[in-house]
């Protein structure tokens, strides 16, 4: 081989070292940044998720409106939501956001919403929806709820979950909000949230059925469950808490108050927790975590 080609071949291989070089140093600069960026998951995961999220940083009530990153097809999924709510709509109860719709006081009607949201909590709504039925009938209001035996207010809304300690919940809140707020309820999501038994989805959903102010995305089990399923979350997340940062870091505000409900009924009607109803859901072509990806007609709203 003559000296000429000898440095040619020479010359080439060490500029595919330097290229080889220098992609694997953007490679590895790339797997640092993602490691650093990693949140620790010291936690077990969701049994009932079935979709691997990416994990990036967390995201707090100071920078949830930092919309730059948002899941693929999600307004396609969310059309689909909202038109298989409609094609479900004769398997739905009552919800929460009509208590007390008939009532002429204000300050009454906003007690009820809250209460119900109270009762909720790891209740069927059906029970939900005939404990308040029953509360209804004896006329609650703060006084009642201040009068009554707290035995007595027991057996009225037995057998929502945990009832003996609603029952008491119930009772303080009243006295709360005899003392502090004129028998009204709270306006703020720091003061519902510092009333006995009530967590940041009751005091989302209070804010916006009760007081009619879109403050926050309401996160229940079904909200945490789905948006993990269609991966709406730009990181792993385990609380609710957690998933609501998440979603509000990307969902437009003026869909905040229309999460929750919507995505709870797709849940109990269609997005079960187990064997979930990918033949029939609309988004079975498009979501992460269908167990069935045939080809499906949307549903159109009449």
């Amino acid at each position: 081989m003559s000296k000429t080609n000898k440095r040619k071949k020479e010359s080439v291989k060490n500029e595919k070292e330097h290229i080889v070089q220098a992609v694997m140093s953007k490679y590895f600069e790339k797997k640092k940044e993602e490691k650093i960026s990693a949140i620790d998951n010291d936690d077990s995961d969701h049994k009932e998720t079935t979709h691997v999220v990416k994990k990036r940083r967390k995201v707090t009530n100071d920078d949830r409106n930092d919309r730059k990153w948002e899941p693929p097809h999600w307004k396609e999924h969310w059309e689909n939501i909202l038109a298989m709510r409609i094609r479900n709509k004769h398997l739905e109860p009552r919800g929460c956001d009509t208590i007390g719709d008939t009532i002429a006081d204000d300050k009454i009607r906003r007690l009820h919403v809250l209460v119900s949201l109270m009762l909720s909590s790891q209740t069927k709504d059906t029970m939900t929806i005939a404990a308040m039925d029953r509360l209804l009938e004896h006329g609650f209001t703060v006084q009642y709820a201040l009068d009554i035996d707290i035995d007595e207010l027991g057996k009225i809304i037995y057998p929502v979950g945990f009832w003996r300690r609603k029952a008491q919940y119930i009772k303080d809140t009243c006295q709360i909000l005899r003392d502090k707020y004129n028998d009204d309820i709270p306006n703020t999501i720091e003061s519902l949230c510092a009333l006995p038994g009530v967590g940041p989805k009751m005091a989302y959903l209070t804010m916006d059925f009760a007081w009619k102010s879109n403050q926050g995305i309401g996160v229940d089990v079904h909200v945490h469950r789905i948006s993990h399923r269609l991966g709406w979350l730009p990181y792993d997340t385990k609380t609710p808490e957690q998933t609501r940062l998440a979603l509000e870091s990307w969902i437009p505000r003026d869909l905040w108050n229309q999460i929750n409900h919507n995505i709870v009924r797709f849940g109990q009607t269609q997005c079960f927790p187990v064997k979930p109803r990918c033949s029939t859901c609309l988004n079975r072509n498009i979501c992460p975590a269908s167990t069935s990806k045939d080809t499906v007609k949307h549903l159109k709203q009449k």
